[in-house]
Formats: structure tokens, C-alpha cells, sequence
């Protein structure tokens, strides 16, 4: 909603001002010089990147649009999730853990948390983690320097999407010029022809610079770092994974190591302890449940 209402106040603004300069509307009102700026952004596009990073681009807009970071919920059930699995590592035996990790769609403890369940790359990042600690061999530094490697490497795939999305907001100044110089090229057909005629075609040719400047640093540029917001606040969950999953390794009970991931998230969107206690006391004995 808020990308909504900046693109209309800020088109609002834009050509309310041309307007009140005494600006005629129509003049802006070249189709063809949109479909050469957008058709070479989008050819130019579908040239540098890979067709993954295309659709995910795509997906990545929806994100941005609709505002999709996790909320108070998605903290909570990521933490009630480990705290969970970190009860059922303290008293279960290593067969019975293992039937939780190892197949997490048909594990009451992961079905208590469907927000968790429902993100694959999450359920895996925590199912994986999980099952090193059952092993045992691994020492905290190690597993820390782990997860931090491929943290980094999801957060670099996630990004992929914003970082083709500035290289065309870059590049749309550019091609506003080309669309410019192609009417400027037009317009020279028409040399002979009187000054309002060929004023007129320097004046649409003008309209590609100010549509390419404009979609670059008023659309696609801020719709690209809203993605970036967006994915840097996803990418967040498995820093709280990270952090609980550490604590707990080092020594921590379930409870204290809560704290360790709930403390990562930022403060205004951090739930406070007694939500997190209360989440948890709510879900806690899922596993129970299970066994018995």
C-alpha cells in the first residue's frame, strides 16, 4: 500500500506542478516513447539475467507491493519451533528427534508452527542444524561459521532480484536519451515544416529523457530498495535460528536461548519476553503430545 500511495502522490505532484506551470497534459502523452524506453529496459533486462532471477523478480514486486516481512507471529512461531526441538534434544532419545527432522511435514511439532512449515528454505535451514547437534561432533565455532557461510549465500540469492532491478533503474536514464534522440531524429525529418509543427515533435522528443529520468529514480529505484527491505527483514529469521541453535550448543537452557534469537530481531517489530513465554507455553508440549 505505501509504494501505492507514493508512486500517486509523487505522479501527483509531478504533473500537477507541469500543470499549474501552464503545461499541456497532452504532450506527455507519447505511447511509442514508453514502449521504446520499457521495451529495451525489459529486453535489456531479460539479456543480463537468468531466467530464475527474471521470475523471482516478479515475485520479488508482489513482496515489495504488498508488504510481505514477517510479523510478530513469524517471530513467534520461529522461536516456538526452537524452542520445541530444543526440549525435545534435552529429554527425547536421538531416534525420536530424528523423526522430526527428518520428515518435518508429518512432525506435530512442526504442524503446531504452520508459518514456519510453510517456508521450505527455513524448515530445511533448521532441520539441518538440528540434526548436527544430534550428531555431536561439531563444536559451536565451527557450526557459527557455518551458518553464517550460507546465511550470507541465501542472502545473496535473495537478493539477486534488487540488485537486477537498480542495474535497471541505472540504466532507464539512458534509454530515456535514446528514446529522446530517435524523436529528435523525427523531428529533423520534418525540418521544413512551420514552428509549431516541428516545435511539437522536439517537445514529445524531449518526453523520453524526462520518462526514462522519472521511471528510474521515482519507480523502479525505490520499488528495488523496497525489495531489498523486504528480504533483508526475511533473511532475518535465520539469524534468530543462528543465534538460539548457538546458545543452545554453548550451554544455554531452551528458555535462555530464546533470548539470544529474540534479541537479534530489531526493536521495533521484537516481541517482548512475555509473549515469547507465553507462545511457548501454549505449543511447548507438542512433542509430548506426539509421544504420547
Amino acid at each position: 500500500m505505501g509504494i501505492l500511495v507514493g508512486l500517486v502522490v509523487t505522479l501527483g505532484c509531478v504533473i500537477g506542478g507541469y500543470m499549474a506551470m501552464g503545461g499541456h497534459v497532452d504532450v506527455l502523452l507519447q505511447p511509442w516513447e514508453v514502449v521504446i524506453i520499457c521495451g529495451a529496459a525489459f529486453g535489456t533486462f531479460l539479456v543480463a539475467n537468468p531466467m530464475s532471477t527474471v521470475k523471482d523478480a516478479g515475485k520479488a514486486c508482489v513482496e515489495a507491493l504488498k508488504g510481505s516481512v514477517p510479523k510478530e507471529k513469524d517471530y513467534l512461531e520461529t522461536l516456538g519451533v526452537l524452542h520445541s526441538l530444543m526440549r525435545e534434544l534435552r529429554t527425547k532419545s536421538r531416534s525420536e528427534v530424528e523423526a522430526h527432522i527428518d520428515n518435518p511435514e508429518e512432525s506435530a511439532i512442526f504442524q503446531s508452527y504452520p508459518t514456519v512449515l510453510a517456508n521450505k528454505d527455513l524448515t530445511s535451514f533448521i532441520c539441518d542444524y538440528c540434526r548436527i547437534i544430534i550428531i555431536g561432533n561439531a563444536r559451536p565455532f565451527e557450526i557459527e561459521a557455518l551458518m553464517d557461510e550460507e546465511i550470507q549465500t541465501i542472502r545473496r540469492d535473495k537478493l539477486k532480484s534488487y540488485n537486477a532491478l537498480v542495474a535497471v533503474a541505472e540504466g532507464l536514464p539512458a534509454l530515456g536519451i535514446v528514446a529522446a534522440v530517435l524523436g529528435v531524429i523525427k523531428a529533423m525529418g520534418a525540418i521544413n515544416e512551420s514552428p509549431e509543427i516541428l516545435g511539437g515533435l522536439v517537445g514529445a522528443a524531449l518526453v523520453g529523457t524526462f520518462l526514462g529520468i522519472f521511471m528510474s529514480y521515482a519507480v523502479v529505484g525505490p520499488i528495488a530498495t523496497k525489495i531489498k527491505i523486504v528480504r533483508e527483514k526475511k533473511n532475518r529469521l535465520y539469524v534468530i535460528v543462528k543465534q538460539t541453535l548457538l546458545a543452545y550448543m554453548n550451554g544455554s537452557l531452551p528458555q535462555v536461548a530464546l533470548e539470544f534469537g529474540r534479541k537479534t530481531i530489531s526493536a521495533h517489530d521484537r516481541p517482548t519476553i512475555d509473549a515469547v513465554e507465553q507462545s511457548t507455553m501454549n505449543t511447548g508440549g507438542a512433542g509430548d503430545k506426539q509421544a504420547a
